[in-house]
């Protein structure tokens, strides 16, 4: 497929995401959650999990060349480890009132 003429939005069949054309070339990504982005991190959170040819056919991010290279940052990161020990309080069984 090729790039999108600036101005012009599309919107894949598949997962709903609106691809915008850019003067010079380039393009923008619009999720349906936060901040835009661009075609690597489209693929990297999404297009990457099509699996049939049918499928495939019908997503506006299958060409490597209008996609780029996906860095670390286009995934999703993991969830951050939250220690919840400090919320129990002392768990020991100590008692200072006592």
């Amino acid at each position: 497929m090729a790039a999108i003429p600036p101005g012009e939005r599309r919107r894949c069949s598949l997962c709903q995401v609106e691809i915008q054309g850019l003067a010079g070339g380039s393009e923008l990504v619009h999720f349906s959650q936060g901040a835009p982005g661009t075609r690597a991190k489209l693929w990297a959170r999404v297009c990457q999990y099509l699996r049939s040819d049918e499928q495939k056919g019908q997503c506006l991010n299958q060409d490597l060349a209008l996609r780029g290279n996906v860095v670390q940052s286009d995934y999703y990161a993991e969830a951050p480890i939250v220690d919840l020990s400090s919320m129990a309080g002392d768990a020991g069984g100590s008692n200072p009132a006592a």
